[in-house]
């Protein structure tokens, strides 16, 4: 799951994507996909890629917050949390920070840009 949400956001040439990996400090998901856009246009077309590509990996998702303002868009798919931001917001709400502690994971294998 988490690999091909890293996949079609690559594809989609997103920017700066990390993981966290916060099993053991969140209930909410086991891993956190960070990554962000220069546009409106470029954040829909990674959140449709990742909804596109894990509809085809039998993903049920179970929902995507924020897509009518484009500006930081969250797609729940259970045990991944993608996070896709506009550069502005993705520095202005710093959630690499605000989940510090949470090991990154290591994605180079999956990057192809």
């Amino acid at each position: 799951m988490l690999q091909t949400a890293v996949e079609a956001a690559d594809s989609k040439h997103a920017q700066d994507i990390i993981a966290l990996d916060v099993r053991d400090i969140s209930l909410l998901a086991d891993y956190f996909l960070i990554c962000s856009a220069n546009s409106e246009r470029q954040i829909n077309a990674i959140i449709d890629e990742v909804v596109e590509q894990e509809e085809k990996q039998g993903v049920a998702i179970k929902r995507i917050e924020g897509k009518d303002g484009a500006k930081w868009v969250l797609i729940d798919l259970g045990d991944v949390i993608v996070h896709v931001f506009s550069t502005s917001e993705r520095e202005f709400y710093n959630l690499e920070k605000l989940w510090s502690d949470a090991p990154l994971v290591d994605l180079n294998a999956w990057l192809v840009s």
